[in-house]
């Protein structure tokens, strides 16, 4: 312990140097830090103030007394939600999704951006970046309108599939295809947005190994493994780590649009129990009490990632 002290006071040195040294560089670099002002005011009026309202989360909330007058309950929410008996269903779709969530989607972008970065000619990969961007700016709703007409009994997909199968699949009011449809309109609506960040990464890459690499007799699929992966590597690893903490995420919006009583069974997940309890039921500390614990365990998987990263050898989040 005393070991690790000096080293941060070598590092960083006393209490007044330090300080003395931030002001100095807010003071150098004071337009930049002026930058940062609205950034933070956001986060502090729409993330952190509200977090004042979690208390409703231990209490058996009613809007006309408020948050200060409501009955106290303590954890009655919480051993509530796991004396329900289809907590555990829940839970399994959303974790089933979230798997496929990051098996099937995360590599995508990477894949994608690997891609267009082995492209030589730039006026076509710019217009086809542009391409790839424009899905992710559409509505959610627009993209499951589109999903009713290609894959709906009267689509063109179903019809082509009842063609070649000689029978139809009901790709819309199945359990078995419901998952597959959610994350097929996410990678197509979001993989070409997830490239920016990548390509940003790539960007670093020093041409001179490549050069190298290529003198040396190595093709394209050599430079991709021993090259560029490498360089993108933290990255990818902090993507995944902060991907950690929406784990338990699918969007209760999409899932609410796409469901239906047929396929109800695999469609329930934790957010739309939160929006079902929430909004629909008025029960606004039930819906707190299990957002709570939705982002505790959210938190608890981000500082594990985090930890998990530090042991492979790599910077991590922090």
């Amino acid at each position: 312990m005393a070991k690790k002290q000096a080293e941060a006071k070598a590092i960083h040195g006393t209490g007044s140097e330090y300080w003395r040294r931030l002001l100095a560089d807010c003071k150098r670099d004071k337009w930049l830090y002026l930058l940062l002002i609205p950034g933070l005011i956001y986060f502090i009026v729409f993330k952190y103030l509200p977090m004042f309202g979690i208390v409703i989360a231990f209490e058996n909330y009613v809007p006309y007394s408020g948050v200060l007058g409501s009955q106290w309950v303590g954890l009655k929410w919480f051993e509530y939600f796991f004396k329900f008996p289809a907590w555990i269903d829940y839970l399994k779709n959303t974790l089933i999704l979230s798997l496929m969530n990051i098996v099937l989607f995360f590599p995508a972008p990477i894949i994608l951006a690997l891609l267009l970065n082995e492209m030589m000619n730039l006026r076509y990969k710019k217009l086809l970046q542009t391409l790839l961007y424009v899905p992710h700016f559409i509505s959610i709703v627009i993209v499951v309108s589109i999903t009713f007409v290609m894959f709906g009994p009267s689509g063109i997909v179903y019809k082509l599939t009842e063609r070649v199968l000689g029978h139809p699949i009901n790709y819309m009011g199945s359990p078995d295809t419901f998952r597959w449809m959610i994350i097929g309109q996410t990678i197509w609506k979001e993989t070409g947005w997830g490239t920016i960040i990548f390509l940003a990464a790539l960007t670093n890459v020093d041409t001179q190994l490549y050069e190298a690499a290529m003198v040396d007799g190595a093709g394209r699929l050599r430079r991709l493994w021993h090259i560029t992966l490498p360089a993108i590597r933290s990255t990818i690893v902090l993507m995944l780590i902060l991907r950690m903490g929406s784990v338990l995420d699918t969007g209760y919006d999409h899932l609410i649009l796409m469901a239906n009583p047929l396929n109800r069974r695999v469609s329930q997940t934790l957010d739309v129990f939160v929006y079902q309890q929430g909004i629909q039921s008025g029960q606004f500390s039930y819906a707190s009490a299990i957002g709570l614990m939705k982002s505790i365990i959210s938190v608890s998987l981000v500082l594990a990632s985090n930890k998990i990263a530090h042991m492979l050898g790599e910077q991590g989040l922090y």
